[in-house]
């Protein structure tokens, strides 16, 4: 019993020293091209973020200004079934909810889309100036 006990010890004692003998250090063998890719990818997304945060003057169009949460957001799916090229957006300016869709430089660019609206939105949608999303081809010109 009493040889039990001391090897039941001593396994115990070889396997503290065997933890605190480890460093913990870690050695990483890394390609430096590595750190040159990385770098390029963080500038290229900087440059692309950057692009697409343009903003300038501009047009939208108003769609819906209501204090019913549903029915805006019916307007935007409506929006985004009949007109998925144009991008709404649906904000809450207490205690209305408000729905405006597009980034239009141009009011005429606006006024047609005005008069599509229109048949699926009886109540009316009005042109509003606005500080619009610009695409980089608009930037560009």
């Amino acid at each position: 019993m009493l040889l039990v006990i001391a090897t039941f010890f001593s396994l115990t004692t070889f396997s503290q020293n065997m933890v605190a003998a480890d460093s913990g250090n870690v050695t990483v063998h890394k390609d430096p091209r590595l750190d040159l890719l990385v770098t390029k990818q963080a500038e290229i997304n900087e440059v692309t973020s950057r692009d697409a945060r343009k903003t300038g003057k501009g047009f939208r169009l108003m769609i819906i200004s209501t204090n019913n949460r549903d029915e805006a957001i019916a307007a935007k799916t409506k929006v985004y079934t009949y007109f998925p090229e144009l991008k709404p957006y649906l904000w809450h300016q207490s205690p209305y909810y408000k729905l405006k869709a597009g980034n239009f430089k141009d009011r005429k660019e606006a006024e047609a889309y005005q008069k599509k609206l229109n048949t699926y939105f009886p109540k009316g949608v009005f042109i509003m100036n606005d500080i619009i999303e610009l695409k980089l081809d608009d930037i560009r010109d």
